[in-house]
């Protein structure tokens, strides 16, 4: 039982967002969910236990968190392309923001703090990299995680429970679908076009995850034992997930081929991409007994279901990078054309 426990989610409406919230809220959680919204309130169905706040994090105020009991702090300029694209408001956001909310939030009184990062942190390595290795944060997005993390586990005391998780590449449908996402998008790609681009030569390895499993470990991790889990960091993923990228293109191939009865061929193109890296997941295992539940090919076969279905389409909102680039083209168009508070109705 949660006890009616109350639980901020920032970043509610995204990709993992929209998916952690019903899971919270069935699992008797009372929710509060802070979200720009950028990709529609819809993707979060009305319920009399959840409390929408529409604000960007950057703004929270003590107030926000009056009442709440743990915070998992979702918000994120997403993905590589993005943070190298809009390099400012990725610090601003990924780092500065989470470490600002989880201030206030223990400023207000909050139990707990799950700040979700990325394996990205750890860059390429040629062995296998558990949580006590060096991180190799290439990009603006693994760098700001990894500020984040530094900053928010300074955090933890024996009244602030504060929990990093580094989590594998994210797989899986959510109602704010992204196909920008490795297994998503080869999905699409082999259901559309019954090709499957995949960049030279295919040994390179890569963690993934699925978001069921990924929000599992949130639930999971706001009852755990904090003698457990307080000030640490955990790999989230699985060896059975981790995957060369060539056999894992020819599992989606063969997974959505069987299911249209038609050849998916795999296109290979670029030149050789060496970039590698191998995480242990054995630390949540050990002390959490948790593994994961969901493979590539249930992920896959998901999709293809809403895809087959007219449920899920492809559109410019499930491309992370073009929908920023969009917001932004439509701001500076509405902005200069805006007159007396409106477009044509002032």
């Amino acid at each position: 039982m949660t006890g009616s426990k109350v639980v901020l989610v920032t970043g509610a409406g995204g990709y993992i967002g929209s998916v952690l919230v019903p899971k919270l809220l069935n699992k008797g959680y009372k929710v509060k969910a802070v979200d720009r919204f950028f990709f529609g309130g819809e993707k979060l169905a009305p319920h009399p236990e959840l409390e929408i706040i529409q604000e960007d994090t950057r703004h929270l105020k003590l107030n926000h968190f009056r009442n709440v009991d743990y915070v998992i702090d979702l918000v994120a300029i997403s993905n590589d392309p993005s943070g190298e694209q809009f390099e400012e408001a990725t610090w601003q956001i990924n780092y500065r923001s989470r470490v600002k909310t989880a201030e206030l939030a223990r400023r207000a009184g909050a139990k707990r703090y799950i700040l979700p990062s990325s394996c990205s942190i750890y860059g390429f390595q040629n062995d296998i990299v558990d949580e006590t290795s060096p991180t190799n944060p290439l990009t603006i997005y693994a760098k700001a995680n990894e500020k984040a993390e530094q900053d928010v586990l300074k955090l933890a005391s024996g009244n602030y429970v504060v929990t990093v998780m580094r989590q594998a590449t994210i797989f899986g449908y959510s109602p704010r679908m992204r196909f920008d996402l490795a297994i998503n998008g080869m999905t699409y790609g082999a259901y559309t076009s019954k090709r499957l681009p995949l960049m030279r030569d295919g040994n390179q390895y890569r963690p993934m995850l699925h978001v069921q499993d990924a929000t599992d470990v949130m639930c999971l991790l706001l009852q755990a034992d904090p003698a457990k889990v307080n000030g640490e960091v955990f790999n989230i993923g699985s060896e059975q997930n981790t995957y060369q990228l060539g056999r894992l293109g020819k599992k989606i191939a063969d997974t959505v081929g069987g299911q249209l009865g038609q050849e998916v061929a795999i296109e290979w193109y670029g030149d050789p991409d060496h970039r590698s890296y191998r995480v242990s997941f054995g630390k949540i295992e050990d002390k959490l007994g948790w593994r994961a539940q969901w493979s590539a090919e249930e992920g896959c076969r998901e999709i293809l279901l809403k895809l087959e279905s007219g449920e899920l389409q492809k559109t410019t909102e499930t491309i992370t990078l073009a929908w920023y680039q969009e917001m932004v083209k439509w701001h500076k168009i509405i902005k200069s054309a805006e007159m007396y508070g409106g477009i044509l109705d002032i």
